[in-house]
């Protein structure tokens, strides 16, 4: 898996804020499966931004890629706050994705604040990548976070990959707890020359 930071981070030390304050992130790649405004929503909701509550416009974009290939991952954080992104994939529905990740918590008078999510140093289906991007420091503006992470070798006409965002210093949200939301629908077709991927379902 492949890192890197396009633009620098600034040296200030971030300041916890009694005030609430909101994170939020635009998927700029590869194609969100729902329209997005400037900032990013819908994200709240989980598994992929939307709710019955928040509705979303599906964009119908499919990104092609075949199996075992590197998916290029790229973020803009318009909205800074700490915390981390992981990756996950479904391949027969969204209901594979796993749940937000688990959340240290301290107590304030406007109710808990995240600390810490738990990260899986070593993640297995469905997550292909945790702790991406970690910072606690505000990024440059215009700042955008790149990953490029190793796909399994699988066949899906239509599977999901998730990129969700954890944010520490961050109050309960309604619909999706300490994390954020988005998702791409992908088309993987596997790579004749590599085995098959069969802890995957379906496969």
């Amino acid at each position: 898996m492949k890192l890197k930071l396009v633009a620098g981070l600034c040296l200030s030390a971030v300041v916890a804020s009694a005030a609430p304050a909101f994170a939020h992130f635009i998927l700029v790649t590869p194609d969100a499966w729902v329209e997005v405004n400037v900032i990013g929503d819908p994200q709240k909701a989980a598994p992929c931004g939307t709710s019955d509550i928040t509705k979303g416009t599906p964009t119908g974009k499919v990104t092609e890629m075949r199996g075992g290939d590197m998916l290029h991952i790229k973020i803009k954080e318009v909205i800074y706050h700490p915390g981390y992104y992981r990756v996950a994939l479904s391949v027969l529905d969204r209901a594979e994705l796993p749940a937000d990740p688990v959340a240290e918590t301290r107590e304030t008078p406007r109710g808990p604040y995240s600390v810490s999510g738990a990260i899986d140093p070593d993640p297995k289906p469905p997550v292909l990548a945790d702790g991406l991007f970690f910072h606690r420091e505000r990024p440059e503006k215009d700042t955008f976070w790149e990953a490029d992470i190793k796909l399994p070798n699988i066949n899906c006409e239509k599977c999901t990959v998730q990129v969700l965002q954890f944010m520490e210093e961050h109050g309960l949200n309604k619909e999706g707890d300490f994390s954020y939301h988005h998702c791409a629908d992908l088309k993987i077709t596997a790579n004749p020359a590599l085995p098959i991927d069969k802890a995957w379902p379906g496969q």
